[in-house]
């Protein structure tokens, strides 16, 4: 089972979808027992950084998804849910994240719209399981006016985001959301799924 982490924000619906179709038992759920018994977690998220920590850290679901992850469990953060992942995000104000990857999310600066939305290449920058069947320079779907600017766990970038993807052993996420990606997006949630095991 594959717990989609229901925390009151993100396109929850998309994400369970796409995971049924390559063929994982998704739930949505809050309940910590329920995250505890998953073979991995997703946390996806649309929307502002600082309400989205703090409707996790309320309910107590961030230190729960910390405390999992610290010990081995499978984890893919989205779009906002990869975000969320960093040290800090300097989004309307300095925020500390749940520190699961280093560096921190800042304002987009190389793109001449915000937000930035549509497909843009992804340049892989370094091997991971979630790239199996992925070519370089394969197209993503974004949508976001901030971005993890630097990570030494960054394994994908586009001109406008330098750590597009990062991955530090079980603990990954991308800033594209696969949902909305094709059969590439959909071979992403493959990957992760089969490191659920």
């Amino acid at each position: 089972m594959i717990a989609i982490v229901d925390y009151g924000v993100g396109n929850l619906r998309s994400v369970e979808r796409a995971l049924l179709h390559v063929g994982a038992e998704p739930r949505l759920t809050a309940d910590g027992d329920e995250l505890q018994r998953a073979d991995g977690l997703v946390l996806p998220g649309v929307g502002a950084f600082a309400p989205a920590l703090e409707k996790l850290t309320e309910s107590g679901i961030g230190r729960r998804v910390v405390d999992l992850a610290k010990r081995g469990k499978p984890v893919l953060g989205v779009c906002l849910g990869y975000q969320l992942l960093f040290e800090e995000s300097m989004e309307h104000g300095r925020h500390q994240g749940l520190g699961l990857l280093d560096g921190r999310v800042v304002k987009v600066t190389k793109s001449t719209r915000l937000p930035v939305i549509g497909w843009c290449r992804l340049t892989l920058e370094d091997e991971s399981p979630l790239w199996r069947g992925i070519a370089d320079r394969s197209y993503f779907y974004f949508v976001h006016s901030y971005t993890p600017d630097s990570s030494r766990h960054t394994i994908a970038s586009t001109e406008h985001s330098p750590a597009a993807a990062a991955a530090r052993l079980n603990v990954m996420g991308t800033q594209f959301h696969p949902e909305k990606s094709g059969p590439d997006g959909l071979r992403v949630y493959e990957n992760f799924v089969a490191l659920c095991g």
